[in-house]
């Protein structure tokens, strides 16, 4: 574990130093809503969303991904039904494009395959009232992070991936680090982008974890371009690549990565921060939008 652990912090140290680019290198336009994935204020939406999405606009942020779905007890949205939380989001003139939903828990319960398109039709409704045009597979349980278990999840994803579609909406995988942990030659990330059909599953590239984990997101966006529809935009701390940080404080040079959003495909961007509040989450967030809107949005 501890030469694992040594391994990613320096392949993150590394690779985010091949992202850091000279203070005079042109940045392109770069003109994307400013998002903000609400997981980042996990503790706050629990205690009060009404209060929090207030907030979140006030910063300007203009739309947010939502995250979990719980399943057959009405809870959906931070206990508010999907049309109560649509109403919730006009209020404070805010939209949303995507969502995590907890369908990632399926391939570890004991469940039936009928009961997943239960839940994932409950997903789909949810993700129509929202006017939201993504549903996205967020984790993978650890017992699950073999080539064994990422060939069935990619088989998953495929069958999931069509149900979504039929409903005109996409389905997007999210990565961590453990995609990207060699295993006899190969990631899982390999299984998954290499038997998923593109037109039913779709990538949302959280950049921190993928170079945090010493990957170049050119070189990934390469292989399959047009297919990375969604960024998620977190920065690494620059004393410990295993924290986040602020974006714009730590070692990720997002303006470097800025002219692969033709390649990659993007659609949308989220910041999400989602540890090392200093002094906390709300002001992280606030200030992450301060820089994008000064530095990158343009």
């Amino acid at each position: 574990m501890s030469n694992r652990r040594q391994f990613l912090k320096q392949a993150g140290i590394m690779t985010a130093a091949a992202w850091a680019s000279p203070a005079w290198a042109a940045t392109p336009a770069f003109n994307y809503k400013l998002g903000l994935q609400l997981y980042s204020l996990n503790n706050d939406m629990k205690q009060d969303p009404k209060g929090v999405l207030k907030k979140v606009a006030s910063f300007g942020y203009k739309e947010v991904e939502t995250y979990g779905f719980n399943h057959g007890n009405n809870q959906f949205y931070w206990g508010m039904k999907p049309a109560d939380f649509k109403s919730l989001l006009d209020d404070n003139g805010l939209t949303s494009s995507s969502g995590h939903y907890d369908i990632d828990k399926f391939l570890i319960n004991n469940v039936s395959r009928e009961e997943r398109i239960r839940y994932v039709d409950d997903c789909i409704n949810g993700a129509l009232t929202l006017q939201q045009d993504y549903i996205v597979w967020p984790w993978l349980d650890p017992q699950l992070r073999n080539m064994e278990k990422f060939k069935l999840l990619a088989a998953t994803l495929n069958e999931i991936g069509e149900q979504v579609k039929k409903a005109k909406l996409q389905l997007l995988y999210h990565n961590h680090n453990f995609e990207f942990i060699e295993m006899d030659g190969k990631y899982g990330y390999d299984v998954i982008l290499q038997e998923t059909d593109p037109a039913l599953v779709k990538m949302e590239l959280d950049l921190y974890w993928a170079i945090r984990s010493g990957q170049d997101p050119h070189k990934l966006f390469s292989r399959q371009p047009g297919r990375f529809v969604v960024w998620h935009i977190k920065d690494m701390d620059k004393k410990d690549p295993d924290l986040h940080t602020v974006v714009g404080d730590g070692s990720i040079d997002f303006k470097k990565i800025l002219p692969e959003a033709k390649l990659s495909g993007l659609k949308h961007i989220f910041v999400e921060q989602g540890n090392n509040y200093v002094p906390d989450a709300l002001s992280c967030v606030a200030k992450s939008a301060g820089y994008m809107k000064r530095e990158i949005l343009k």
